[in-house]
């Protein structure tokens, strides 16, 4: 029996009519290696009432190897793809298991067997299964395959950990145009710290960027802005850092405000930049609670309004980013306000 034969016997053992997995929607998760992880916000700058560009890099994770449009315009596996961009996993297996079965060398279908093993969405959690599905749609040419092959290796997920077949596996599927590839080879070449991959770094950053992958604009933003593998160029940095924001990225949200804010490589717009701050703000970033803080504090781009600044104050607190000097700024507020600005931190907690 080949492996694949031996695996689709395997799925439809799992996949039958007497599942007793749930069927209901649930939504589709960011496929990481080894957890949902999110980048964390960057670390504050200095303690400065209006603090200088940040300068962390991205982390390590993926937005999602699968991507946002199905891996091929056959209409089976559409079926099965738009069934797991639902969350309706246990029909994106069944859906992909017919598929297989009409087509051993279906590789779509193939790698997204591979995720559902990978995830535990639809069937138990696997990534031993989950990695031999990889390896056989990656040795049909399937990209997204090989990025999760790489990513897996690095992980040592489903696997021994093994760096440099990661880095192979991330480099094919960057050659044949995967981004988030790109976005991850980048960051094992900025580990190195060697110029050279410096620069190669930048040219992958690139390549995802233009891919649309918002972390890799925030990271490409952070290169020019540093003049790091690329000559530096602070009006790079800013568009890298808008588009970055516009595609949901809060580290870049956060990074366009302080460039907004102080006049750096675009022309300076205080109320602009308070409003990029409250928005990621509002979503939870920490950073961005203590700056737009600072802003109401001094009636800067907003209003000036203390019971504004003390309650953002206090969701950044909660989240273990404390300002002194803000602290002793809002230590002549009321009772009354005071109650009102931890009633309005407690209820911005709730909202991510």
């Amino acid at each position: 029996m080949s492996s694949a034969a031996r695996l689709l016997a395997s799925v439809l053992a799992l996949a039958g009519p007497g599942s007793a997995l749930a069927q209901s929607p649930q939504p589709v998760m960011p496929i990481v290696p080894g957890a949902n992880a999110q980048a964390p916000v960057p670390k504050p700058a200095s303690k400065e009432v209006f603090t200088a560009p940040l300068k962390e890099l991205p982390t390590p994770y993926t937005p999602g190897v699968m991507g946002a449009n199905p891996p091929t315009s056959n209409k089976e596996t559409d079926v099965a793809f738009g069934a797991y961009q639902r969350g309706q996993y246990t029909t994106a297996l069944r859906e992909a298991t017919k598929r297989l079965s009409a087509n051993s060398r279906d590789a779509a279908a193939m790698t997204l067997l591979g995720e559902l093993n990978n995830q535990g969405l639809g069937i138990k959690q696997d990534p031993v299964k989950a990695a031999e599905w990889y390896r056989l749609a990656a040795a049909q040419g399937d990209v997204h395959a090989m990025a999760s092959l790489g990513l897996m290796s690095i992980d040592g997920r489903g696997g021994p950990k093994d760096l440099k077949a990661g880095r192979r596996w991330l480099e094919q599927a960057s050659d044949k145009g995967d981004a988030t590839a790109s976005y991850n080879l980048a960051l094992i070449l900025l580990g190195s710290g060697t110029e050279a991959d410096q620069a190669k770094a930048a040219t992958l950053f690139r390549k995802a960027a233009n891919g649309e992958i918002s972390a890799a604009q925030h990271g490409l933003g952070v290169l020019y802005l540093q003049g790091r593998g690329v000559a530096k160029d602070p009006a790079q940095a800013a568009e890298l850092f808008r588009r970055a924001a516009d595609n949901g990225d809060l580290a870049g949200e956060v990074e366009f405000a302080i460039l907004l804010f102080n006049g750096t490589g675009i022309a300076k717009d205080e109320g602009r930049a308070a409003r990029y701050f409250l928005h990621a703000a509002s979503r939870g970033n920490a950073i961005a609670q203590n700056r737009i803080a600072r802003l109401y504090a001094n009636g800067r781009g907003v209003p000036k309004n203390l019971v504004e600044a003390a309650a953002w104050n206090l969701a950044a607190a909660a989240q273990g980013l404390s300002d002194a000097w803000l602290d002793q700024t809002l230590t002549g507020l009321s009772p009354e306000e005071r109650t009102r600005a931890e009633q309005m931190a407690s209820e911005r907690a709730n909202v991510k």
